[in-house]
């Protein structure tokens, strides 16, 4: 590559799915080296051939060519510099980075940055560099996972992330296989997004929802589903008037009336309601007015109401159930459900990671990332 680093091209003869279960995405590599864990943090990028496009006839050219020989003369011209000094005071690394990770990632955007702009003194926009960054930190993470499935970095914290200038956002990077539409994953979130349990009803068994909230200039809360479920309509309300009525010990200093907010709720089940959602959508306005992220694999079940009482769930163990059926990692809950999961399983227990809360504060400050 431009910069001198390794990249491992990978491919192999089953789809990605059934490589991943009957073992990790280097099982294709001769015996000596598919398990060496030091070879493996050698690695800086690992670029899945499932993510390269089929060549296109029309780049090709009928006459004489771009010849090997030149090409590679040029990427040993391009070894000669480098391009991190781009980074400094434009990118902040996530704390998960460090060390090899590091230094990885610094000479994937460097090689990266040499390839879309050889001169070196050529402006690099934020659009160009950001790109770099996100793929960097994507092949870097792929190298990282597959460690973890042989038991290498069992513990070793993976959840990449970057912030673009003083004033941006942390974004988190995943790979494309690691990522589910469908179930709770163990990646942290985008700002303004949770998954929640709704505990049904008397017509309806409970189910799964993912809320996603953006916010911009404006004022008010505006759901885009339609028609909007009633019980999910009453839901919003009771927690933007909690957001309102309680912004300093949620939000700070941000007024949240000077915001727009527009809602989407997501189901995953026969549920459709959205019923008794409140704390998670409480959670949900304040974490995209405060450009936090939500915890990754944690799911929030409870109701709150215009006076900021959190109301009783009579299912808590139903519903602990169902979040590890979901893939859950962390369930959060009113602390008056913790007498009801006596009766939870002993392998179920064992499995999630039970949290509660007291308030809707409380709630906001356990589910968002440190």
């Amino acid at each position: 590559r431009a910069d001198g680093s390794v990249v491992l091209v990978g491919n192999f003869e089953v789809d990605v799915e059934h490589q991943q279960r009957i073992g990790h995405l280097f099982g294709p590599l001769p015996p000596e080296m598919r398990n060496d864990t030091a070879f493996m943090d050698r690695i800086h990028c690992y670029l899945p051939g499932w993510d390269l496009p089929k060549l296109n006839p029309g780049l090709f050219t009928e006459h004489f060519g771009l010849v090997s020989d030149f090409l590679s003369e040029c990427f040993t011209q391009l070894r000669n510099g480098s391009r991190v000094s781009v980074l400094q005071g434009r990118v902040f690394w996530g704390g998960a980075l460090s060390g090899r990770d590091l230094n990885a990632v610094n000479k994937t955007v460097s090689g990266l940055l040499k390839l879309l702009h050889p001169d070196a003194g050529a402006p690099v926009s934020d659009a160009d560099l950001e790109w770099a960054v996100r793929l960097a930190l994507e092949v870097r993470r792929r190298v990282k996972e597959q460690q973890k499935r042989i038991g290498a970095a069992e513990f070793r914290n993976t959840h990449f992330s970057y912030t673009m200038g003083a004033e941006g956002v942390e974004k988190f990077v995943a790979t494309s296989e690691l990522q589910s539409q469908s179930s709770i994953g163990d990646e942290p979130l985008e700002c303004g997004q949770i998954w929640t349990l709704s505990p049904g009803g008397q017509d309806e068994h409970p189910g799964l929802f993912r809320l996603e909230v953006t916010e911009g200039p404006g004022s008010g809360v505006r759901v885009l589903n339609n028609p909007v479920p009633a019980a999910f309509k009453e839901s919003i309300r009771y927690a933007e008037q909690n957001l309102y009525a309680r912004s300093q010990q949620l939000v700070g200093d941000r007024d949240p009336r000077a915001h727009e907010f527009s809602v989407q709720l997501r189901g995953f089940d026969a549920a459709r309601s959205g019923a008794k959602t409140a704390v998670a959508a409480l959670i949900a306005l304040s974490s995209a007015l405060l450009k936090k992220s939500v915890r990754g694999g944690l799911v929030v079940v409870g109701e709150v109401t215009l006076g900021g009482i959190i109301e009783p769930i009579h299912n808590a163990v139903t519903l602990a159930e169902l979040a590890v059926e979901k893939g859950a990692k962390s369930l959060l809950l009113p602390v008056a459900c913790r007498r009801q999961l006596f009766d939870l399983s002993d392998e179920m227990a064992t499995k999630l990671d039970i949290e509660f809360y007291q308030d809707g504060r409380d709630a906001l400050l356990k589910a968002l990332v440190d």
